[in-house]
């Protein structure tokens, strides 16, 4: 009987889960990375604090790899992500309780931390699922299907979430109650997915708890030392570092920037105005950028196609000189601007995607894989900390001016890094 359950669950359809499963994935770290920074921004939180804090919340997905084999060795990932989708749903309900604290910064800073502890997990545990649910054939068919979830759960998030927080703020008065409205239905949103997923996920056969053999931690220790022991480990280092050095500093004072007023040197957006032109063109200019990125690659191969998206990611940083220079006020232009940027940003980051997974083939792929991504995050987490203590120091249109110089490292590292001439090509 139980042989024929699990049958009948292996013959499940892909599309009843995969879509919500990646969908749910993006809804936990849209949260914590972009819509903490502007729930702050509305409290009147200053752009030193919300830059440093919400950087340091990146570090669960700096360090996920040190506690990444805990997901083989305790339960199914079937179990670990019904599990953590539940708790990540409590803890968006209990940030919704945060909002009328006296001490609501510190105590919806803590429940992110926590949240974001469980998204990093659940990010592990959903990847190694995919992997076990579905045959190679299907893995590769539904790519870009958890691509375009992934990306659309961005748009639900900045875009219509904001959007909603903001008219709720505008009719109501109350900033503190529209973002609990908001954080409340994100809570729904997840628990509803907790409960769907521990209905409809597949039991794969493989999806089982791993034997602990008597070497376990040599083979552990192995993995990190395999990756550092490589002759180019400084230039892959130096590569993965500063890629994104000029944009982990952007990042955190965009919105900021958008919603700040004119005689603060910002664009004076209300938070409606920054969930469309941010969180909905923004995010649909960012993934039409990254599948024709992915497509060129594939075309070209990846060393052929680097320097350009180098400039890619880089060189559209100076809309926003230009922005905080022009001080426009058509939402058209902005938009436009926006748009060139994160089109460019993500046309050129599928480069690093595709460099990461270069880095981490061989035995230990899965692993070397999450070292590489916990690098990544790190490139992002320190610079993005300081970053609101610099432009509160020279002003948005000095510190934009900054950006820029500060991705020239990234040009020096493109020259050097070494790579395969046949890599990425179909």
């Amino acid at each position: 009987m139980r042989e024929r359950l699990m049958q009948k669950a292996q013959q499940k359809s892909p599309w009843l889960w995969v879509p919500s499963l990646y969908f749910g994935q993006a809804i936990p770290y849209v949260v914590v990375m972009a819509l903490s920074v502007i729930m702050y921004k509305d409290q009147g939180i200053s752009n030193t604090d919300i830059a440093l804090y919400t950087s340091w919340l990146y570090l669960p997905w700096v360090i996920k790899p040190l506690w990444s084999p805990l997901i083989e060795m305790f339960g199914t990932k079937r179990r670990w992500v019904v599990v953590l989708q539940f708790l990540i749903g409590a803890a968006l309900a209990c940030v919704a309780l945060t909002t009328h604290l006296p001490s609501f910064f510190q105590a919806s800073l803590a429940v992110l931390w926590l949240m974001a502890f469980s998204s990093a997990t659940h990010d592990i545990a959903a990847d190694g699922y995919y992997m076990l649910a579905l045959r190679e054939q299907q893995q590769a068919a539904f790519v870009g299907v958890r691509s375009t979830f992934y990306r659309l759960a961005n748009i639900a998030g900045q875009g219509a979430m904001v959007y909603l927080a903001g008219a709720l703020a505008e009719r109501s008065g109350d900033v503190a109650m529209a973002w609990s409205v908001v954080m409340f239905i994100l809570a729904a949103v997840f628990l509803g997915l907790c409960f769907y997923h521990q209905l409809v996920l597949p039991r794969p056969e493989s999806d089982h708890r791993a034997l602990q053999g008597g070497d376990y931690l040599k083979e552990f220790f192995g993995t990190f030392r395999a990756f550092f022991a490589r002759r180019d480990i400084w230039l892959i280092l130096g590569f993965i570092l500063t890629f994104r050095l000029g944009e982990a500093q952007l990042v955190k004072l965009v919105v900021p920037f958008l919603k700040d007023p004119l005689v603060k040197g910002g664009l004076g957006l209300s938070t409606k105005e920054v969930g469309l032109v941010y969180g909905t063109v923004g995010v649909l200019a960012l993934t039409l950028g990254g599948l024709l990125g992915g497509y060129l690659i594939s075309r070209l191969g990846l060393k052929r196609c680097l320097w350009l998206m180098v400039a890619a990611v880089h060189l559209p940083d100076l809309v926003f000189v230009f922005l905080a220079s022009a001080l426009p006020h058509s939402l058209i232009g902005i938009s436009a601007c926006i748009a060139v940027e994160q089109f460019g940003y993500g046309f050129g980051f599928s480069a690093m995607l595709m460099y990461m997974i270069m880095v981490a083939d061989g035995p230990y792929k899965t692993a070397h894989y999450a070292i590489c991504t916990g690098l990544m995050a790190l490139g992002m987490m320190v610079p993005g900390m300081y970053s609101g203590r610099i432009q509160e120091a020279i002003g948005y249109q000095h510190f934009f001016i900054w950006v820029c110089l500060a991705t020239i490292p990234a040009f020096i590292m493109a020259a050097l890094v070494r790579i395969d001439p046949e890599f990425g090509k179909k």
